[in-house]
């Protein structure tokens, strides 16, 4: 019995259609060609075949496919990266207008062996893709990089869209889920990002069903509001191997929609939640809102 409990089965819910036509498996041949990694692959992401195949958009994961954290959730490699690539940034640029992408999601193994947690290379990227795409919206979802905030302020000056990290978990959980990364850096993280350009809009993800209660989920929520979040994004934990923490709770879409409503209650602008969303889903239709209150506020200003 207790054999049984340890291993909840997955609820319908979660079944997930898969979708592999032609934009699905052209995606993924040039990805190869190109020699890109995508979080979209390497992390198991459960929408790959729906944003690959029917949104046509990607999350490209760049420094590497080797991160120097091991967290208990995630299923990226961890180890001794590789030299930097200096041409990457070039190559996802090139990737980005051969798919026709409108917004681009870049990611980024943690590279605490680098100084800059590998800031430059990350800035680079986003320069590179504007350059080769003027109306693609980018959005950059980077580790702490250790609480540099010279790396920050590095890449808050290549002037991304959205500016996302990810505080994972409640902060009871925290020490036991992630490496490295604690709960109050990436506050701080966040709020210095907003404190470094007002003008770009913050993001933030929780995966729930590791343990937490109702009320630290709500306590996160407060956290990242009082660090001038925008947007906040909540999805289920699913388990990538027998080797990551076990599911201790798999939660129904009534109680998701729920959490987006408490969300939006505490002053978040956005708030994406269901048992399938992850950081980057739906980012497209985010920045485009983002977008549309940034030129609403303008003219309230003006008005003013």
């Amino acid at each position: 019995m207790a054999k049984k409990e340890e291993h909840l089965r997955k609820p319908e819910w979660l079944k997930i259609k898969l979708n592999t036509n032609e934009t699905y498996t052209g995606l993924k041949k040039m990805m190869r060609e190109k020699n890109l990694h995508t979080v979209c692959e390497e992390a198991r992401c459960p929408n790959i075949h729906e944003c690959w195949a029917v949104r046509k958009t990607a999350t490209f994961m760049i420094l590497g496919d080797v991160c120097t954290r091991a967290c208990r959730f995630c299923a990226v490699k961890t180890g001794l990266p590789n030299e930097l690539d200096l041409q990457e940034p070039e190559r996802v640029a090139d990737s980005v207008e051969m798919m026709g992408l409108k917004h681009a999601v870049i990611t980024a193994v943690a590279r605490d062996d680098l100084k800059d947690g590998g800031a430059a290379v990350f800035a680079e990227t986003v320069r590179a893709v504007r350059r080769k795409n003027p109306f693609c919206t980018i959005e950059v979802l980077p580790s702490d990089m250790l609480g540099n905030f010279d790396s920050l302020k590095t890449l808050m000056d290549a002037k991304p869209n959205i500016m996302n990290h990810n505080i994972e978990t409640v902060r009871r959980l925290s020490p036991r889920v992630r490496a490295r990364a604690t709960y109050d850096r990436t506050l701080e993280f966040l709020r210095r990002a907003k404190e470094m350009n007002p003008d770009i809009p913050t993001k933030s993800s929780l995966m729930i069903g590791l343990g937490e209660t109702r009320e630290e989920i709500i306590e996160t929520m407060v956290d990242l509001r009082a660090n001038n979040v925008d947007i906040m994004t909540i999805g289920q934990y699913l388990q990538p191997t027998k080797k990551h923490l076990k599911v201790q709770k798999y939660y129904t879409p009534e109680e998701f929609a729920e959490f987006k409503e408490i969300a939006l209650e505490k002053g978040f602008s956005h708030c994406e939640s269901g048992p399938l969303v992850r950081s980057s889903y739906h980012a497209d239709e985010q920045v485009n809102e983002a977008q549309v209150r940034e030129e609403a506020n303008k003219v309230a200003k003006t008005h003013n």
